[in-house]
């Protein structure tokens, strides 16, 4: 705006240069020449209203400038608090990433330890899996000496099979005993001492004898009270045959009295109660590598 000052200052100095001329030279213009003022005149002020325009144009637009300035000054400042706030989140996101950077460290220290552990468990696994296989090995292998061994024994009550790794022979009271009876009879003797023998080259086999009698109420049996005492004395009778006249390793037995409380069959009839009416000799290999293995 400033450099239209100037020729809006030409108006008026012109008029009265020209106003000088006419007065004070006292001479007569000619219509050519007053013509030609007149023509300056009015090109000067066109030129005058074209500026005026031109300025109130640019004022205009310098208005509208200003307050473009304005907004955009006011968008920089929230354009600036949003930066402001993003920043905050961006730190407050950095702190949750540390955070969850950190419990990752953690879970992955711990998954790896898991891992370590898991390992070590199933080469545990692996190790009890395979004394456990040997075991059954040698429970089959025992049960079939044992059958080979008591053969003629099987007709008269006596049977051989594996339950839980367990190699179970179970004998029938009648063909150790004489009924209501605690001394083992002849038959009975040749049963265990072909049992014995077989014993006596498996030392590594540990065994329990177990007295098993029916549910019918004992009268009349003299030092036997009832059917708890009657079994336990039939399992100690076995065991103190197999241990003194056998020479079967005591370290390795022990005697126990079941009474009727497991019954292999709980009819009534006599020959359920007959199957009742038992020494279970249970023998079971020793574990000593499963043993220390779980303690370890």
């Amino acid at each position: 705006m400033p450099k239209f000052i100037p020729i809006m200052k030409l108006r008026y100095p012109l008029v009265a240069a020209v106003l000088c001329l006419l007065l004070n030279a006292c001479v007569v213009m000619s219509t050519k020449q007053y013509k030609m003022l007149v023509a300056d005149r009015d090109s000067l002020a066109n030129r005058t209203v074209t500026l005026e325009t031109q300025v109130s144009r640019l004022q205009s637009d310098t208005a509208r400038l200003h307050h473009q300035i304005a907004d955009l000054n006011h968008q920089i400042v929230e354009l600036n608090q949003r930066i402001g706030g993003l920043n905050g989140n961006i730190a407050d996101m950095q702190k949750k990433y540390e955070g969850l950077n950190n419990n990752l460290n953690a879970t992955t220290s711990k998954v790896s330890e898991l891992t370590t552990d898991l390992q070590a468990r199933e080469a545990r696994l692996k190790e009890v899996e395979e004394i456990l296989r040997k075991r059954d090995e040698a429970s089959k292998a025992l049960k079939d000496k044992l059958q080979k061994a008591l053969l003629g024994f099987q007709e008269n009550g006596l049977t051989v099979d594996i339950r839980n790794g367990k190699v179970y022979v179970s004998l029938a009271d009648k063909l150790l005993f004489p009924s209501g009876s605690i001394v083992i009879d002849e038959n009975g003797k040749a049963a265990l001492k072909q049992f014995a023998a077989v014993l006596n080259k498996e030392t590594d086999i540990n065994i329990a004898v177990e007295g098993h009698t029916d549910n019918k109420k004992i009268t009349r049996l003299g030092q036997i009270k009832d059917n708890w005492d009657l079994s336990v004395m039939r399992a100690t009778s076995v065991t103190r045959y197999l241990t003194e006249v056998e020479n079967v390793d005591p370290h390795r037995l022990t005697a126990t009295g079941k009474g009727e409380f497991q019954p292999v069959d709980t009819g009534i009839t006599p020959e359920a109660l007959a199957k009742n009416r038992r020494i279970e000799i249970v023998l079971t290999p020793k574990l000593d590598e499963l043993y220390n293995l779980i303690t370890k």
